[in-house]
């Protein structure tokens, strides 16, 4: 895995394209100059978490005595369910009820799970565990992943206006083809650990 190919897997799983209607959702109700600071405030708190699971989730892991062919092979997994419904997407409504909607957001549903959901931690995590030498360059890939998906959310409104849902929503599904292709390497390389290992 190297600094790139992370930043890229990385920034598809937190997949801010596919989170632009969401966002938009939740703070259709609050005020445009508000927006953009909650915006700020929900994804610093999402890149917190992330942090936190990239230099500690290891330590989880040894606890619970998992193994790196495990991780590997759960990895990949995760991200192929992940590509997949970004190729058939379904519906977000799951993440935004009437509470959302009639106050500010606060972590939920925007930082977690939208942002640092279970995938990004996960993978956070499967970085930090398989590479533990190359950890800084774990955390330039975050914060390059991280920033970028910023920029993406901090536009959200005029993206959607400018190219609209559908061809977000197309957007979406290429990201989804790519991410497929490095879930079965994933896989494919936690088996081959595996039987290595054996």
């Amino acid at each position: 895995m190297t600094f790139y190919s992370a930043a890229i897997m990385l920034f598809l799983v937190m997949d801010p394209f596919g989170n632009i209607p969401v966002f938009l959702s939740v703070l259709s109700h609050v005020e445009p100059e508000k927006r953009i600071k909650i915006i700020i405030r929900e994804l610093l708190i999402a890149l917190i978490f992330l942090l936190f699971f990239l230099f500690f989730g290891k330590y989880i892991l040894t606890g619970m005595h998992i193994t790196e062919p495990a991780l590997g092979i759960a990895g990949g997994t995760i991200l192929f369910l992940i590509a997949i419904k970004m190729i058939f997407p379904g519906s977000n409504s799951s993440f935004v009820n009437e509470d959302d909607r009639e106050s500010d957001p606060l972590i939920v549903p925007l930082a977690v799970p939208m942002v640092a959901g279970p995938s990004s931690m996960a993978m956070v995590i499967l970085l930090s565990t398989q590479y533990p030498h190359q950890l800084f360059s774990w955390l330039g890939a975050l914060l390059t992943a991280w920033s970028v998906g910023f920029i993406i959310l901090i536009m959200a409104e005029k993206l959607s206006k400018i190219v609209g849902r559908r061809t977000l929503k197309a957007i979406e599904r290429l990201m989804g083809m790519i991410l497929t292709t490095m879930a079965v390497q994933m896989l494919l390389t936690g088996i081959e650990t595996f039987i290595a290992s054996v």
